[in-house]
Parts: C-alpha cells; sequence; structure tokens
C-alpha cells in the first residue's frame, strides 16, 4: 500500500488519495483518521496525539491551521522530541506541502487543523492546489 498523499487543500477541507474530508485530520503511513478533535482546540497537547503516535513517526507535521494560530506549547514539543520525534509546525498549506515531501523519504504523520479563526479581509476560499515535488 502506498503512503496517502495530499492533493488539495483550502480552508476547512483536505483531499487525501482522492477523498474529501472537511474536518481535522491525521494522516500516518496506513490511512486517515477523519474528525481528528484537540482537548483544547487551537492548543496541541500530547493527549491529542494519541494516534498519530501509535503509527511510530520519525517525523510529526503539524499543521497550525491557515494562519499558524494552532499553538504548539513548549512542553508537547519536549515530549514529542524526547521520544525521539522531529516535530516540524507550520501553517496548514505549508505542512501539507512538507508532508507529501518526506511521505517516501521517511516514517512520516501529519496531524492537520484545517481552519483557524479567519482575519479580517482575508478570502476563506484561498486554494492551496498541491504538486508533487521531485
Amino acid at each position: 500500500m502506498a503512503t496517502p498523499q495530499i492533493t488539495d487543500y483550502g480552508f476547512g477541507r483536505i483531499k487525501v488519495d482522492g477523498e474529501s474530508y472537511g474536518k481535522d485530520v491525521i494522516v500516518t503511513p496506513d490511512g486517515v483518521l477523519a474528525r481528528w478533535w484537540r482537548i483544547e482546540g487551537h492548543s496541541l497537547a500530547m493527549e491529542d496525539l494519541v494516534v498519530a503516535l501509535e503509527a511510530r513517526p520519525q517525523v510529526l507535521v503539524i499543521g497550525q491551521g491557515m494562519f499558524g494560530l494552532m499553538a504548539v506549547p513548549e512542553e508537547t514539543r519536549s515530549s514529542l522530541q524526547a521520544a525521539g520525534i522531529e516535530v516540524i509546525a507550520q501553517k496548514t498549506d505549508v505542512a501539507c506541502e512538507t508532508y507529501n515531501r518526506l511521505r517516501e523519504k521517511r516514517r512520516v504523520v501529519a496531524a492537520l487543523h484545517l481552519t483557524c479563526q479567519r482575519r479580517p479581509g482575508h478570502n476563506a476560499t484561498t486554494q492551496s492546489p498541491l504538486t508533487e515535488r521531485p
């Protein structure tokens, strides 16, 4: 089975291997956990990552939302790093590209927050088509 590929991301939606999702997701080498929910919506705790950690990633790519507003507290980062997991936290559009770039090279899991509070004057329909990179 091929590692899942993210093919599209826009505010509040993502497409993985042709399947569309409208809630936050965790993408593992074995598939997608749809409707991922966190204890504190805009802050990431170790308890939120049980499924991600069960996949035994070398790298955890965290999508912090379209505007990068989901916090990754230092305590969470330190716990992941102490477990030998490289942590990459980015705005979700960039995190999707990072995941796609690493997915065939390393054991990577993506925990992706798809939305965040809209900022005034920003068009929430902005799309970020993803392209395969060499």
